[in-house]
């Protein structure tokens, strides 16, 4: 199916989007309580450092992701690793809310930004036929560390203190990044892209939308609506598990035991996915995204069992694995990848604003007495009203050909 230059772009995708977990909240999600508890905060104080942050790096995101169309892919990874292993480091030594400010800032953008940015754009340009399935294995690996890293951090933190978990870490990605980067992406140029056949050649040839011709389309809009109601609502859940496990009464392993079936839907997701994708177009699946996150705030709304926790987060999976691979593909097909990297670096961007305007959203909710059913009848609101305004365009979402 892959030959050798499409595996080692598959499985570069791969390993940054394992090592993308490290920023993502799922992952920084574990460390709240040690966090506040250390810092003596409150959950919405947490949330608004958290938000603020995040809020700061999607900003930046818009400006150095672009750069990813004019940089050498291995020149840009290898930055982004530095920048990647520095910021672990320096959250290992938050010590004020300044600080810890700066080092959400720096996970933010180096992690869940640049490193899932650089995995999903680099696979996204060099694959057309079989973008789709290339796609879902890349994303699998964040799917791979959101099924090891909870459990296992959760052992650790009984075991060590939080900052040595982040100094290892650090080390982690000095020592293995680079040299993997280098071996894999070395020979990737713009140019190097796969193989077409002769049936994908008499194709006719799309329109290459630049960003500022993409931020005019009114259908980017409605299609973005609908992709962060994931990254958003996800987040909320991941940050503040701690506040969902107590007022359910879970018990604090369930969750992270919940995310092991999370994990696995996800990829059962994205595999079966990416085949479909490439059969019938990210366009046509795009409407059957959100679907099961919508159940999921059903769910969360009216069941209370500890069993609750893995139908809650095995819902929000599917829609994870969906919205993983629509997220990079849907924009290929409707604007094509002359300028992917500027288009998702606008994405990302607005991606990572949505994660920020969840945590936020979430800890002021929290901090003026909302239940957690409240809070998901919120999120069911969202969804529901940006799956209606997606319906009504769902036979507009074709590309423009010259």
């Amino acid at each position: 199916m892959f030959k050798s230059l499409s595996i080692k772009v598959i499985l570069f995708g791969f390993i940054f989007t394992f090592f993308s977990s490290f920023g993502q909240s799922f992952f920084l999600g574990l460390f709240n309580q040690s966090i506040r508890e250390t810092l003596s905060i409150s959950h919405g104080q947490f949330g608004s450092i958290y938000a603020s942050a995040t809020l700061l790096s999607s900003f930046l995101l818009i400006w150095v992701g672009k750069k990813i169309d004019d940089i050498n892919i291995l020149k840009f990874s290898f930055y982004v690793t530095l920048l990647l292993s520095f910021s672990c480091f320096f959250f290992s030594k938050v010590s004020s809310m300044f600080f810890l400010f700066i080092a959400i800032f720096l996970m933010r953008f180096s992690g869940q930004g640049l490193m899932s940015h650089t995995a999903s754009t680099t696979i996204t340009r060099y694959f057309t036929k079989s973008r789709g399935k290339a796609l879902s294995v890349g994303w699998f690996g964040l799917s791979t560390a959101e099924f090891i890293l909870p459990v296992l951090m959760i052992y650790l933190l009984n075991i060590i203190g939080w900052q040595k978990i982040w100094i290892f870490i650090s080390i982690l990605i000095l020592l293995f990044l680079p040299l993997t980067s280098f071996f894999l992406i070395k020979n990737l140029n713009f140019d190097s892209r796969e193989k077409s056949d002769q049936n994908d050649l008499r194709k006719k040839e799309i329109k290459q939308w630049s960003r500022n011709d993409v931020i005019k389309d009114y259908r980017f809009y409605i299609i973005c609506l609908n992709m962060l109601a994931m990254p958003w609502i996800a987040t909320g859940v991941f940050v503040y598990q701690s506040f969902i496990t107590e007022s359910k009464e879970w018990g604090s392993f369930v969750i992270a035991q919940s995310f092991m079936v999370y994990s696995i839907l996800s990829v059962i997701t994205l595999l079966g996915s990416g085949f479909l994708i490439d059969k019938f177009t990210s366009r046509k699946l795009l409407i059957f995204m959100n679907l099961p996150l919508l159940i999921s705030t059903l769910v969360l709304f009216f069941f209370d069992s500890s069993f609750t926790s893995f139908i809650f987060l095995g819902l929000i999976g599917i829609s994870n694995g969906l919205a993983n691979i629509l997220g990079s593909s849907t924009w290929a097909e409707i604007y094509g990848v002359k300028y992917i990297g500027s288009i998702k670096a606008l994405t990302t961007a607005l991606m990572v604003f949505s994660t920020a305007f969840g945590t936020a959203l979430f800890g002021v909710l929290i901090d003026k007495g909302f239940s957690i059913e409240q809070i998901a009848l919120v999120s069911f609101a969202y969804i529901f009203l940006s799956f209606t305004l997606l319906f009504s365009v769902k036979n507009k979402l074709n590309p423009h050909y010259i």
